[in-house]
């Protein structure tokens, strides 16, 4: 409550509030408009990968052959279980089915945390760190050539650096501008760089790397084991009929499993060959990828020994397998965070640099100083070099000081010194008004625009004449010196 004033402003204030948080209110119709949905990192991946379940579920963009992988997988389990399953629970046991399910569940869990989950893309570096490397990266070949000029120079395509006592190579890549970790590598098909890369799998859809290779190798291993089964039990199924009715009429009464037989029968020898490769590479503690380069040797003694393998099989498999799981570098469902916006300048409109900030105080005192000298030097000049009389009466200005002699005619925008000026003579020296500057520091000057017209600037039909000739400036002259003075001005309403 105001004193004497009422409740009036409380009741405005009270009804703006109102209006301001009212859902109907014209006023906020602009601030919804305005207001956006911040974006996630994965809309705007710069990989070729396709996202789902708002950034959850992550795979390549080729998935033509994971489907097609699926459609195997689930027809020919399908069928088992529907038409082998049941003879075969009845004639022998009914854990057959129980067995078969098992593994299907298994194999369909693995196979789907493969191809969905992250497989250890790295970030790729922003502008401003890609930038400080590639500066770094000159410097370093500068100083290596003996020269610190020159144009742009790609930068290096390695490092080197020393594992276990061997010395790794770390390779550059111009895409993701970032020297590559050990061990990882660029996929052309993802156009990302993973950790540990061990080779793009279109089978299931997505790169294997360092965090989905445990479910890759989980999930081969128990296809194998699904794909032996299904086979055997299909051939124990046509065996048993073959018993009842002979092997030609069995082949016509099971025509299902007949097919089931020779889908497993082609598809067996490469499952199996598979996971046996990568058990292989598992207990070596290797790369399909550095396996087929031949990085590494499996002989300690060799110059190119593997630096990663533990020496123990048991080691290497445990610690592929059972060993923690690192967490995505990428932060796929993270927001975007908007640009950092610059600091707004103090109202006196010098901008603050934070730890620079008295350097550019002191830098811009000496500017002010310096301004301030050429200006009144400038301003002074004509007024110095006439030599005016007067014949007729003076003529006093309202609100200014009164000058003894008139002033050289000005052209018009020509700075003029300011009013707290003394009265001047043609004797009057510049020596005279530096001082005057230095007494008055905080005077403040205004800009050729808003200046007062110069004393000698007076309309047309004054009584002023003169009684001999002026020494008045050559037009070059005068020229050079407004612009000078009016670049003056600049520094200074700069400064």
């Amino acid at each position: 409550m105001t004193p004497g004033g009422g409740s009036g402003p409380m009741k405005d204030c009270e009804y703006s509030q109102i209006s301001t948080h009212s859902s109907s209110s014209p006023m906020e119709s602009p601030h919804k408009k305005k207001k956006s949905v911040p974006k996630r990192k994965w809309e705007v991946f710069p990989g070729r990968n396709k996202f789902f379940c708002n950034g959850r579920i992550m795979m390549a963009r080729q998935t033509g052959v994971f489907y097609l992988t699926l459609v195997l997988i689930l027809v020919t389990s399908g069928l088992f279980f529907a038409f082998d399953c049941p003879y075969l629970s009845e004639k022998i046991t009914p854990a057959i089915p129980a067995i078969g399910g098992i593994l299907f569940f298994f194999v369909m869990g693995t196979l789907l945390r493969t191809s969905f989950s992250d497989p250890g893309v790295l970030p790729r570096a922003t502008p401003d760190e890609a930038a400080d490397l590639e500066r770094q990266i000159g410097n370093t070949e500068d100083i290596a050539n003996g020269s610190s000029s020159g144009g742009y120079r790609p930068p290096p395509r390695t490092k080197e650096v020393i594992i276990n006592g061997q010395t790794v190579k770390l390779k550059y890549c111009f895409t993701c501008k970032i020297f590559r970790p050990p061990r990882a590598s660029h996929c052309s098909l993802c156009d990302n760089c993973v950790e540990r890369f061990d080779h793009h799998c279109p089978w299931v859809g997505n790169c294997v790397g360092k965090r989905n290779y445990r479910f890759f190798y989980m999930f081969i291993l128990s296809l194998s084991f699904l794909t032996v089964f299904i086979f055997a039990f299909v051939i124990t199924h046509v065996i048993l009929r073959s018993q009842q009715a002979g092997f030609l009429n069995a082949l016509k009464d099971i025509p299902i499993t007949v097919l089931e037989a020779v889908v497993c029968f082609f598809s067996v020898w490469s499952i199996v060959g598979l996971s046996g490769f990568h058990t292989y590479l598992i207990s070596s503690n290797q790369t399909t990828n550095e396996d087929i380069k031949g990085s590494w040797s499996n002989k300690r003694g060799k110059e190119n020994y593997n630096p990663y393998s533990y020496g123990n099989i048991f080691t290497n498999c445990c610690a592929a397998l059972c060993g923690p799981l690192s967490p995505s570098l990428i932060d796929r469902r993270g927001f975007i965070q908007p640009d950092t916006p610059q600091l707004a300048g103090p109202s006196n409109g010098i901008t603050m640099y934070g730890a620079t900030q008295s350097q550019s105080n002191m830098c811009d005192q000496d500017q002010c100083i310096q301004s301030t000298k050429f200006v009144l030097q400038a301003a002074a000049t004509p007024l110095l070099q006439s030599e005016p009389s007067i014949n007729s009466e003076e003529l006093p200005l309202p609100g200014k000081t009164t000058i003894s002699g008139p002033c050289a005619t000005l052209t018009l925008g020509q700075p003029t010194p300011p009013s707290s000026m003394p009265n001047l003579t043609s004797d009057t020296g510049l020596t005279d008004m530096i001082p005057l500057k230095e007494e008055h520091e905080g005077h403040q000057f205004l800009t050729p625009e808003e200046a007062p017209s110069p004393p000698g600037m007076l309309p047309s039909g004054s009584p002023i004449t003169h009684s001999h000739t002026m020494h008045v400036l050559s037009l070059a002259s005068q020229d050079s010196l407004h612009e000078d003075s009016v670049r003056g001005l600049v520094k200074l309403s700069s400064v």
